[in-house]
């Protein structure tokens, strides 16, 4: 801000030195069109002189011709005295020769003034209506990046950031509302750890005992060695299975992957995909191609459809040639399919099975990042849409189909 201010500033002074400027040029002129009134007194001096007399009716500037007598020097207007064949003549004469010039310097000040009128205005402006709110709003992402997300964001009608700031105050609620689900995953995780941890020590000490009466050679018996064999073998699978536990409570609700059900063109979702990739891939000289569809209302969530159509692409991207990338809607009477298909699939088909499993990584994966879990995610939220997930492989071309149920 303090920038633009030494610019307005710079600006206004400049403006002021231009009005100076402009009117000292005006002032300084001499140049006089009426001049011209010399010229007609000449002529006319030349007439009297030949013939005696003149006429005037046709002058623009002489008013009256006076030969001297007693009234001569009797008249309030300009005049020029010459001598004619021995006699002296006034010649009246008018010119507006003032006025025009401060006819001109009025208009010419009257641009200018309209002209800075505009400038300021319009500075004025970019800065109440644009610099100023976009000031008030720099410190938002810094709030939120320090975890502050109890205070609101206030709502403005401003045209330029009124959807702005709108969008912020739905991602600050998305993300205090992320941090208490996170916040309440990790204690119930925590509980349950606790919990599995506390009854894991009961068939730890019961195979520490039993253990402990083998190596001292207390049971003798055959049979009772026998059991006390058996008794170890079922704590051991009573401690699998809360290990088996910890896993699955570790693994599931990873992700709170929430869909908001609703209904959507098939064009939308394709015109959004449209225009996220089509310039991205044309900048890395990826033909992204998308073939005819017929347009047909579908059940789900767009945004969530929209992410993931994004991680299949990534992931051709990612792990193909780079050549193309295709999107085409194989006909279905009960469902509506959209595949997307990509060249240089270096996949094993043994591996494509466990490509929708979370953490799960690929042999061709090597040193590219990632952390095995877009096509993890992708089935979740298909599922959850009542839709389905699913890939094949045909020579080097890999084709990833998700499949959307009909509204």
């Amino acid at each position: 801000m303090k920038a633009f201010n030494r610019f307005f500033s710079a600006v206004t002074v400049a403006i002021i030195l231009l009005f100076a400027v402009v009117n000292m040029i005006l002032a300084a002129d001499k140049t006089d069109g009426s001049r011209q009134y010399r010229v007609e007194i000449s002529r006319l001096a030349r007439e009297i002189e030949a013939n005696g007399s003149a006429y005037i009716s046709e002058c623009e500037y002489v008013t009256n011709i006076e030969r001297y007598g007693e009234k001569f020097y009797s008249t309030d207007s300009d005049y020029v005295i010459c001598e004619i064949n021995g006699e002296l003549y006034r010649f009246d004469y008018n010119t507006n020769s003032y006025s025009e010039k401060t006819q001109l310097t009025g208009i010419v000040n009257a641009v200018l003034v309209v002209m800075a009128i505009l400038i300021i205005t319009v500075l004025l402006y970019i800065k109440f209506a644009i610099l100023m709110p976009f000031e008030r709003l720099s410190g938002i992402p810094y709030e939120l990046s320090k975890g502050n997300l109890a205070a609101p964001i206030k709502e403005t009608k401003n045209r330029f950031f009124g959807k702005f700031l709108w969008g912020i105050d739905i991602l600050r609620e998305n993300i205090e509302q992320q941090k208490q689900r996170e916040l309440e995953m990790q204690k119930e995780k925590k509980t349950l750890l606790l919990s599995l941890s506390h009854d894991i020590k009961t068939p730890l000490s019961a195979i520490k005992l039993y253990s402990a009466a083998l190596s001292k050679n207390l049971y003798l018996d055959a049979e009772k060695q026998h059991k006390i064999a058996e008794n170890i073998n079922e704590k051991a699978d009573e401690i699998e299975g809360y290990v088996s536990q910890i896993i699955t409570a570790s693994r599931e609700d990873f992700f709170s992957l929430e869909v908001n059900m609703g209904e959507f063109y098939l064009s939308e979702l394709v015109e959004k995909i449209a225009g996220y990739y089509r310039e991205k891939l044309a900048l890395i000289k990826t033909d992204f191609i998308i073939g005819k569809y017929k347009n047909c209302l579908l059940s789900g969530d767009l945004s969530r459809s929209v992410e993931v159509m994004q991680n299949i692409i990534e992931n051709a991207l990612k792990y193909g040639d780079g050549r193309r990338v295709e999107l085409i809607f194989p006909k279905d009477d009960e469902c509506v399919q959209i595949a997307i298909m990509n060249g240089g699939c270096t996949l094993e088909k043994d591996d494509l099975p466990h490509i929708f499993e979370s953490f799960w990584r690929g042999a061709n994966a090597g040193n590219i990042g990632g952390n095995g879990l877009g096509l993890y995610i992708c089935r979740q939220l298909m599922r959850k849409m009542n839709g389905e997930i699913f890939a094949k492989i045909d020579d080097d071309i890999i084709t990833v189909t998700t499949v959307f149920a009909r509204a």
